[in-house]
């Protein structure tokens, strides 16, 4: 529907301005501090995208998956026996297979998810990306974020866009699909609110801000461009899109920030795994901190926590 994408206009200074706000909201204290960091560690897809990946760090990466806050912790928030796990697990496709087999060696199911398409840059030819795609999906991702070719929304060649990620769609099957913008290289507000509508258009899942390896990764004016957008596209055709802020995204109370901002602008019908996802790599060792300050008073060693 090309007619929705020549009405965009974004009020760059409102958003702007309305970011400012979300940066001086007050942050939530005590047992609702501690609740809402459960619910953000449901909602991570823990990542490790180094060119350094080996099975072995893959594989304590999935135990973390599995116990992301240690035991004591949440025996003592009475959460002990809630089967609070991360979102997902995610990783380059070749060490899919490592992190697949390891989640179904310790009896879990968090789905594993991997990047392709070209990522981070997306710069390979369609057939090379959709290759990959199949590839991740054969070695037993469940999800695969794909990312977007951005010299086409930097031409406006929205159709070529439209088909390029539908082929993609395509390809990962049953797998879901979190479509990555780049936002921080589309060169415009406007631009991300365009690609995000072709994105959902051409059935993504997610619609996802950045791959963590731009200058420019989530921002709260960008969020809220994308969540805009996937409120109209509900509006529209009454389907949920999910959301899921990348890159930068390292302490705790940022992470509460996002929940409140997606609580604002789509309600709590999307504070759930399937409808949103922090992407994430540090983020949870200062999450399980902080729950650690609130059980004991005290903030950890670092010898007190396994590492994120």
């Amino acid at each position: 529907e090309l007619g929705w994408i020549s009405k965009v206009y974004v009020n760059r200074p409102a958003v702007v301005r309305h970011a400012e706000q979300i940066k001086t909201w007050k942050s939530v204290k005590g047992n609702w501090q501690a609740a809402w960091l459960l619910k953000a560690v449901t909602c991570i897809d823990l990542t490790t995208l180094s060119g350094d990946d080996t099975p072995s760090n893959v594989q304590r990466l999935c135990f973390k998956a599995k116990h992301p806050i240690r035991e004591d912790l949440l025996k003592a928030l009475d959460m002990h026996d809630k089967g609070i796990t991360v979102g997902a697990v995610c990783v380059y496709p070749a060490r899919v297979s490592d992190a697949v087999n390891t989640l179904k060696a310790a009896g879990c199911n968090i789905p594993v998810a991997s990047v392709a398409a070209g990522f981070p840059s997306g710069q390979t030819p369609l057939e090379t990306k959709l290759a990959e795609i199949r590839l991740a999906v054969e070695y037993g991702a469940r999800e695969i974020d794909i990312v977007i070719s951005r010299s086409l929304v930097l031409t406006a060649q929205w159709e070529a866009l439209y088909e390029e990620i539908r082929l993609c769609r395509a390809a990962c099957g049953e797998a879901h699909m979190k479509t990555i913008l780049a936002t921080g290289e589309l060169g415009s507000l406007a631009n991300v609110y365009k690609a995000s509508m072709i994105a959902m258009m051409a059935g993504s899942d997610f619609i996802k801000t950045s791959t963590g390896k731009e200058v420019e990764n989530a921002t709260f004016p960008v969020g809220i461009v994308m969540m805009r957008a996937i409120k109209e596209y509900y509006w529209q055709t009454g389907y949920k899109v999910g959301f899921k802020p990348a890159g930068g995204i390292r302490t705790a109370k940022e992470a509460i920030t996002w929940l409140m901002l997606v609580k604002e602008e789509l309600g709590v019908e999307w504070l759930t795994p399937e409808l949103f996802r922090l992407g994430a790599s540090s983020l949870l060792g200062d999450i399980e901190q902080q729950i650690f300050y609130h059980v004991t008073g005290s903030y950890a060693l670092q010898h007190e926590l396994a590492m994120a």
